[in-house]
């Protein structure tokens, strides 16, 4: 057997591995919804031992060509990425169009999305919830947990907290389908103009919890966002702490250049 310290002019034989993988799928050797042979088949394939292997697997998951699923091994992907135009998602005629964000953008990106209501209900605000909306810590708040798939396989999960004192008299929110453009939509109903979003990204490892609501492998990458809905007078009514599989999205932002 082989070894990970193996090398040469191409790198470790983990890394040879992993691009002639990697080769394979770019090639249509490996067709989009193939499975990636076994850690077993490939180690007997290249004579090596199975730690190199899951080196070797590490590269070609990071290459984006690949998706890796807890108990069944790891699928050439066969979509791109939705692509998640932060700049643009939220615009007011995507919402008046009847449109919520998630679904444009996996439309636009060819991909079949579903989301799932877990649950909708009074809560108390997490601390860091009710500091961004600007309510005591520990104050009542709505909460809408949903979970979203892209062809059938879920990426993300997000969870709204919006003020009590603004849901209270929106009943739609406490429906499971607000209806056409979602939340941000009943909410502009309602008065409630937004000026603006704002975001913020962290990306990390997943809990063992995460890994395993998403099927995700142990560890695997996630991106953290956390977003405020601010309206033009400046009240915060809803923020969403959303937990996505980093593989499954590419994020674009438009940034202007002048004051």
């Amino acid at each position: 057997m082989g070894t990970a310290v193996e090398g040469g002019r191409s790198g470790p034989r983990y890394v040879q591995i992993a691009d002639e993988i990697v080769q394979q799928i770019r090639a249509g050797v490996l067709k989009p919804g193939d499975m990636v042979p076994s850690e077993s088949e490939l180690g007997e394939r290249y004579g090596v031992s199975g730690g190199t292997i899951r080196k070797a697997m590490v590269e070609v998951r990071a290459s984006g060509l690949v998706e890796t699923r807890h108990g069944k091994g790891s699928i050439v992907k066969d979509r791109p990425p939705v692509r998640h135009r932060s700049s643009d998602r939220f615009r007011r005629s995507l919402r008046q169009g009847g449109r919520a964000a998630y679904l444009a953008e996996s439309a636009q990106s060819g991909a079949t999305a579903k989301v799932s209501v877990l649950s909708i209900g009074p809560m108390e605000a997490p601390a860091d919830a009710a500091q961004r909306l600007g309510v005591p810590a520990g104050s009542q708040v709505l909460a809408r947990r949903r979970l979203y798939f892209r062809n059938g396989t879920p990426v993300e999960t997000a969870t709204s907290y919006l003020p009590w004192d603004v849901v209270k008299e929106i009943p739609e929110l406490f429906a499971e389908n607000p209806g056409g453009g979602g939340i941000y939509a009943r909410l502009e109903d309602h008065g409630h103009e937004f000026a603006e979003f704002v975001e913020t990204l962290q990306a990390r490892p997943a809990t063992k919890g995460e890994a395993s609501e998403l099927l995700l492998s142990p560890g695997a990458p996630v991106v953290h966002l956390i977003r405020e809905a601010r309206t033009a007078e400046g009240l915060v009514v809803e923020v969403c702490d959303t937990l996505m599989a980093a593989d499954q999205f590419v994020f674009e932002y438009r940034i202007p250049a002048v004051d």
